[in-house]
């Protein structure tokens, strides 16, 4: 069970037999705190950020998108209050936080997933995702990865390449596979411009680079998210990307499929800079986009999945913990000196 902290109070003596100093309060820190940076205010700023995501993703899949998306944040929603109550606590679906997470899941789904996929993620997201770690502020990994890694394990045919297509659906991407798919299993390229608007076939959140972009920005301008991650992992991604395509120019899978494919801008942007589960210092931040941006190239290059950004996220989460020890900030005024 979570303790609040201990206040002591001191009060001092006027020595003249007069009335006493007012009392000083002394807690730990962070003694500096920004009152209107509340859990619910960031919560909808990440909503706020995530329009133009949805926007694209029901303008190219349609109501497909839709039901994913309502589908996944009821989930989400119903269980943060079941498990709420099962551990007596106020219920937090005000902050929505649940929220966030719901529509986050939905839009890491294809188009395709059967109704029960976004139930079990939500259900999964929010009970071992967070719940079992003490609720919202205590989850060592990013809940919604949790969720979508569960259902991708348990339901292979129904979250695979192949689940992406199905020409006898009335959505014109749905006849081809992903880019990335394409790139790695059949050598054939997209051009940069469909990756960049967003009108080609994957997650509903993935596809559009342009609309991360722009969410993306908003956080960091409100910041919400720490422009530190993303930036990390596009750089690194850039860097291993570049050089591979200089090593082998026939390559289909070009700096353009890296940086703008896939899911790397969706969870640079709205998944790594969760921040429960990324680190606290400047320095922590670098190497954790880093090792994000690292952890995806190795995955798309040279696995059997052409996608890594979840895998990525989830072991770098798992490494938070050691990077915040690692990069401990000095005290201000130095260290303290060591005992004789």
């Amino acid at each position: 069970m979570h303790r609040k902290p201990r206040v002591f109070e001191a009060t001092a003596d006027t020595g003249g037999g007069g009335a006493a100093a007012p009392s000083l309060h002394v807690a730990p820190s962070p003694h500096l705190a920004d009152p209107s940076l509340t859990t619910r205010r960031m919560m909808v700023d990440v909503l706020v950020a995530l329009v133009p995501v949805v926007g694209m993703a029901v303008w190219v899949f349609r109501w497909y998108a839709v039901l994913q998306i309502v589908i996944a944040t009821l989930a989400c929603l119903a269980a943060e209050a079941v498990f709420t109550s099962m551990r007596r606590r106020t219920l937090t679906l005000g902050d929505f936080s649940a929220a966030v997470t719901g529509v986050i899941l939905g839009l890491s789904l294809p188009w395709s997933a059967p109704w029960y996929i976004g139930v079990i993620a939500g259900v999964i997201a929010i009970g071992l995702g967070k719940a079992v770690f003490g609720g919202l502020g205590y989850n060592v990994f990013n809940p919604a990865m949790v969720g979508r890694a569960f259902v991708m394990i348990a339901f292979p045919a129904a979250l695979g390449a192949a689940a992406f297509m199905d020409p006898g659906v009335a959505l014109r991407v749905a006849t081809e596979a992903t880019p990335l798919t394409l790139a790695k299993q059949a050598s054939q390229g997209t051009p940069w411009w469909p990756l960049l608007l967003g009108t080609v076939n994957g997650s509903l959140g993935e596809t559009s680079a342009l609309a991360c972009l722009v969410g993306g920005l908003w956080l960091c301008l409100r910041r919400t998210a720490a422009w530190e991650i993303p930036a990390s992992i596009i750089a690194t991604v850039a860097l291993f990307a570049g050089i591979g395509q200089f090593v082998n120019p026939g390559s289909p899978m070009t700096l353009a499929h890296h940086l703008l494919g896939g899911a790397l801008l969706f969870g640079a942007f709205y998944i790594a800079t969760d921040p429960v589960t990324s680190p606290l210092t400047f320095r922590g931040k670098v190497v954790f986009g880093v090792g994000i941006g690292a952890l995806v190239w190795v995955i798309r290059t040279f696995s059997g999945y052409p996608e890594g950004v979840m895998f990525a996220v989830l072991l770098m989460n798992a490494v938070t913990p050691l990077l915040n020890r690692w990069a401990y900030p000095t005290p201000l005024g130095g260290p303290a000196p060591a005992a004789k």
